[in-house]
């Protein structure tokens, strides 16, 4: 039995030290029988889609993540985080799955939406950990959409899929109807960090995110779940729920498409 924890919250665009803080913050306050703790996309540095992403990414050896790396281990808790990464002249909306013992491992958003095109580069590989749930898919927000990376974690057959989000609030129907479908086409585990509050910074558009966190269970339905409130959601995730769900709809059992790019 594993337990997992969203701290929901709003993030305060280009404004690290404020969110390291929030990050500190909100996982000392967790229970100490949470394992695993999931914060939003971006929940390190927000994002805009123009040069001042540059100014507040961060690099994966950095002292920001030696900061997050401290506060897994002082709170002996797995921290999945959201930021702009820098690596050499490329950036990338990446997301840190960080062990309480401070190994880390990152993803990169592998779709980009909207404006990130025109600043980010798009991330190349997929991603799997071994977390307290036990083999585990990392995905960020617009990657939802993608029935092929939905596909192709199947082949890896996770247990869980963790996603990171920051869903406009006009379209939080979708962000929740994807998150329940991954559930279901892999039989898992999903669990999905939704940034709430709002992006109000000079020289973009204003924008309301939806929140709406939750917890899916691997039929579909929504175990726990949030709506645009700044609360932590908490669920136990048990294995014979999964053991359960995968004897009665055996997916596993099909020859699996190797295909699958």
């Amino acid at each position: 039995m594993a337990t997992v924890a969203v701290p929901q919250c709003a993030v305060d665009d280009l404004d690290v030290e404020a969110n390291l803080t929030e990050l500190a913050d909100r996982t000392a306050r967790l229970d100490a029988t949470v394992d695993v703790a999931l914060f939003p996309e971006y929940a390190l540095t927000g994002f805009v889609a123009d040069e001042r992403v540059e100014s507040v990414a961060l690099t994966r050896d950095g002292p920001e993540l030696d900061t997050v790396r401290e506060t897994a281990r002082t709170n002996d808790v797995a921290l999945l985080v959201g930021f702009v990464e820098r690596e050499g002249s490329d950036y990338y909306n990446a997301t840190a799955y960080v062990e309480p013992n401070g190994e880390t491992t990152v993803y990169r958003k592998r779709h980009l939406w909207g404006g990130e095109r025109s600043v980010l580069t798009p991330g190349s590989e997929r991603v799997v950990v071994e977390t307290p749930i036990g083999r585990t898919g990392i995905l960020t927000c617009y990657d939802l959409n993608f029935v092929a990376e939905s596909a192709a974690l199947t082949r890896e057959r996770v247990d869980a899929l963790f996603v990171t989000g920051a869903w406009p609030a006009t379209h939080s129907e979708n962000w929740r109807l994807l998150l329940r479908a991954r559930a279901l086409d892999g039989v898992r585990w999903v669990v999905g960090a939704g940034r709430t509050g709002a992006r109000r910074v000079p020289g973009t558009v204003p924008l309301d995110y939806a929140g709406r966190s939750a917890v899916v269970r691997p039929d579909g339905t929504v175990a726990a779940a949030t709506n645009r409130d700044e609360r932590t959601l908490v669920a136990e995730l048990d294995p014979d729920v999964l053991a359960e769900q995968r004897a009665f709809i055996p997916v596993y059992e099909e020859p699996v498409d190797t295909d699958i790019k």
